[in-house]
């Protein structure tokens, strides 16, 4: 029997906002508990929302940025459930008119292939806050600081057809989001979370089978084995005859399995109804014309221009525009004229080895993507060895000086093959133990020679030339 899988995410995005949804408490995360608190978000009576004309810019351009519609009025709506963490028993949120509808967003596999995703709608809301259980069947805390924070969820289509599809979609959505910096993005901390609806159907069949949701979802491997386990339950259900539950399910990265949370609502359970005390949301034309004019280029559009322009393969450009600093500064360095595939082999070594180790972003890098280019050059033209190239770039980064200053410094690969011989010949002279072991034949110790030229040279030696120098030699040892 073959399965076909069906999968829809619902993503729940924190806006980068300074201040929550509708008061002026700060949104700051690790703050002492309930220090961020009012009585608007804690839903002490009277007190009336007052809606961040910030949190609605940023929603609208996460909406524009995935090609979606933007209503020019939509409605907040009270969704009413009972919960510790949700003080007011309800939570405002939008409902029959979200804020935008019919979105796509292309997910990029692993083989480099685009998966079209379609995106259902995008809606604003506010968080709840935090049920903090302790050990050992001990009491139940709860941090209010979270209630009121500014989300934006973004609701996909079921078009996702693997667990691996669903983790490309969630990563690119947050990619996406970190682009326009409408969210940080950082799912330890819970401001990117996802919960995933999943089902199988026979191969042919035209009706969906139960679904299920996985709460929570705090990683995109935990997505990915998460759902993986759940398609397999499904299936193991079904062709034993037992019919699948609709349910909400936890996801338990210990063991790699789910278990049931509750029993999954319907939108008649949360009795919503529109928001009395708020006005109806009007973004007019002027709105969403001003907000898609301030959007920057998203991943898609980086990696386009890497691949289009450039001739780099899917891989360097999915690698180098993981962060937007990052694509902007290899964008900057490709367009200062170099060979672009040896940059873009120079930037995923070299530059992000020294970004990751350092724990700075592109932003903060002292050394100029002209600089790094004009250093790709000197490789390409072979005035400068990789070993030496490293010294030059170490000292621009170390020292905060530029590429000619290094090189008047350090100097540039030495080609000239009367000086190399002289150095070779030296090396050879002074090393018979060696010179026996090649004439032995243990030929790869040919590195070895190469290497004392290199540091006799001061790693200014041309390797290429260095290597057939040294064979040469080795070589003429044997027929004197």
């Amino acid at each position: 029997m073959t399965w076909r899988t069906v999968i829809g995410l619902e993503i729940h995005a924190q806006l980068s906002t300074r201040t929550k949804a509708f008061c002026a408490c700060s949104t700051r995360f690790g703050d002492l508990p309930n220090r961020n608190t009012c009585p608007v978000c804690l839903g002490m009576p009277g007190a009336l929302p007052v809606l961040n004309h910030e949190a609605v810019d940023l929603a609208v351009k996460a909406a524009l940025s995935l090609h979606c519609q933007v209503r020019q009025v939509s409605v907040f709506a009270r969704k009413n459930y009972f919960y510790p963490d949700l003080p007011k028993g309800y939570q405002i949120t939008q409902y029959d008119r979200p804020l935008a509808e019919h979105g796509t967003i292309e997910a990029p596999m692993a083989d480099g292939a685009l998966r079209r995703i379609r995106i259902r709608r995008v809606h604003m809301e506010e968080d709840a806050g935090k049920s903090i259980h302790l050990p050992r069947g001990g009491d139940t805390l709860v941090d209010f600081n979270r209630c009121g924070v500014p989300l934006v969820e973004i609701v996909t289509e079921p078009d996702i057809t693997s667990p691996e599809e669903a983790a490309a979609c969630l990563k690119e959505l947050r990619d996406v989001l970190r682009f326009i910096d409408a969210c940080d993005g950082n799912m330890e901390q819970g401001s990117f979370r996802c919960d995933a609806n999943v089902s199988v159907m026979r191969e042919g069949d035209s009706v969906l089978g139960t679904r299920t949701e996985l709460k929570n979802l705090n990683s995109f491997r935990f997505v990915q084995r998460g759902l993986e386990h759940e398609v397999q339950r499904h299936v193991a259900l079904l062709e034993s005859g037992i019919p699948v539950v609709q349910e909400t399910r936890l996801f338990d990265s210990r063991t790699g399995l789910t278990h049931p949370m509750r029993s999954k609502e319907e939108a008649h359970d949360y009795r919503y109804f529109p928001e009395p005390d708020l006005q109806p949301l009007v973004v007019d034309s002027e709105w969403t014309a001003r907000a898609a004019a301030a959007l920057p280029p998203v991943p898609a559009d980086f990696r386009r221009r890497m691949m289009e322009e450039y001739g780099l393969p899917f891989y360097d450009a999915e690698v180098l525009s993981a962060t937007r600093d990052v694509a902007e500064y290899a964008l900057a360095v490709l367009a200062s004229g170099c060979d672009p595939k040896l940059a873009s082999n120079w930037l995923m070594t070299e530059v992000l080895a020294v970004l990751k180790s350092t724990r700075s972003t592109a932003g903060q890098f002292p050394v100029a993507p002209s600089d790094v280019a004009g250093l790709v050059r000197l490789l390409s033209e072979q005035k400068l060895s990789v070993p030496l190239a490293k010294e030059v770039f170490a000292r621009m980064w170390s020292e905060r000086v530029g590429l000619a200053q290094c090189i008047r410094s350090v100097g540039t690969q030495v080609n000239d093959e009367d000086a190399l011989v002289a150095v070779c010949r030296s090396v050879v002279d002074n090393a018979p133990a060696e010179v026996a072991k090649y004439l032995a034949g243990k030929t790869q110790i040919v590195s070895w020679f190469v290497g004392q030229a290199m540091g006799r040279t001061r790693g200014t030696g041309n390797p290429r030339m260095l290597t057939r120098i040294f064979t040469d030699l080795l070589e003429g040892r044997k027929n004197p």
